[in-house]
């Protein structure tokens, strides 16, 4: 993938942001999983999804961080599944998947980013 004069280099895959954003991504992705076909990816999984989404920038993450970022993912998802009703966790999975697009701000897609951050720093 090349950029444009106009477009930065994505930031590197190690930084706090890209590793925040990639738990969003992914928890997410595990959330919208669980409501459409009732089954949670596996950590491996989640950490495959990490690498393919990484490789399209060209940029890459051992796999034992991969792995924790899919581990902190799976834990901001159950406790979201088991915490809101069908319908609200249906609300919060269309409003996390519309937060993928750079373009789309929310106070939800905000506090969940930060949460995301939360449990990165914790689990750091």
């Amino acid at each position: 993938m090349t950029t444009s004069r106009n477009t930065p280099p994505p930031p590197p895959a190690d930084s706090r942001g890209t590793r925040a954003a990639l738990i969003f991504a992914l928890a997410a992705e595990r959330l919208s999983l669980y409501y459409e076909h009732g089954q949670w990816p596996t950590e491996a999984q989640g950490a495959t999804l990490v690498a393919d989404w990484l490789g399209r920038t060209r940029r890459s993450l051992p796999l034992a961080e991969r792995r924790q970022l899919s581990a902190l993912s799976d834990s901001l998802a159950r406790r979201l599944a088991g915490e809101l009703s069908r319908e609200a966790g249906l609300h919060v999975v269309h409003e996390m998947m519309e937060a993928l697009d750079p373009n789309h701000e929310s106070d939800l897609s905000r506090a969940l980013m930060g949460e995301c951050e939360r449990l990165l720093d914790e689990g750091a």
